[in-house]
């Protein structure tokens, strides 16, 4: 089995990373109101977490087709409509650091979320253990990606798996402003619900947000204590105009 190093001294640094990934903004996030809504609705929103320049330097990494591993075409997979780009290895800095850097708080929220559903998986505290624990199931290929959708474009109720190991939570990034750069394109998480019809939840992000959500299902209570609501998510379809996002994946890929 190939072992991929990740280190940071390795990583290609595209962008200025104290402007993306500042390790004091992030602390100082309102992690108990983050950690209650993910409980509580299955995804948090973090507002305004980058710039507007950020967002644009983001979006340009789009175009710089040395950086990832393959791209997507969603129709030709009937996905939806319009194109991904997963990162390759080693990730540019900035994608490295948000990684690195969001990950803990959610690792201890994931292990409680396990404990309540009576599973037993028990997710290690820092990002970098989690990938050598991918390796050891073969899940060797970087999953952070770059999305781009132009009028007409959508993407599917789905769930981003990839293999034996899957952490319970992910992000998405804004880079394109709602109103203005584009119409339509709403987030759009449905949850299925226990001998009931499924509920869906639209989203509209501004630019710059963050939203983390969860991979899989999140545990709610009942009568007889937890269960699992599965959670699938997608995009609505775009009227007009085009709409860039970023990935954050914290499990890699068969």
């Amino acid at each position: 089995m190939q072992i991929i190093q990740v280190s940071k001294n390795q990583v290609e640094n595209p962008c200025e990373t104290e402007s993306f990934c500042n390790m004091k903004k992030i602390d100082a996030l309102a992690w108990k109101e983050t950690l209650h809504s993910l409980n509580e609705k299955g995804y948090a929103i973090i507002p305004t977490l980058f710039s507007n320049d950020d967002c644009e330097k983001l979006s340009d990494l789009y175009f710089r087709d040395n950086l990832y591993r393959s791209t997507i075409n969603m129709q030709r997979y009937r996905f939806g409509k319009g194109e991904y780009k997963y990162f390759s290895y080693p990730l540019p800095e900035v994608i490295q650091c948000i990684r690195e850097t969001l990950y803990p708080p959610l690792a201890n929220l994931a292990n409680e979320w396990m404990r309540h559903l009576g599973i037993e998986e028990n997710f290690p505290l820092d990002h970098k253990t989690l990938i050598e624990l991918c390796q050891s199931k073969s899940q060797l290929r970087p999953t952070p990606l770059i999305l781009r959708y132009e009028t007409g474009g959508f993407n599917t109720l789905h769930q981003d798996l990839y293999g034996d190991v899957y952490f319970p939570f992910q992000v998405v990034f804004a880079l394109s402003q709602s109103g203005k750069d584009f119409e339509g394109g709403e987030f759009v998480l449905v949850e299925q619900l226990p001998r009931a019809q499924s509920k869906a939840q639209v989203i509209n992000l501004q630019k710059g947000d963050a939203m983390i959500f969860t991979t899989n299902f999140r545990p709610v209570m009942g009568t007889r204590g937890y269960y699992r609501a599965k959670i699938k998510h997608g995009i609505s379809q775009l009227t007009s105009g085009v709409r860039f996002a970023l990935g954050i994946i914290f499990h890699d890929a068969r």
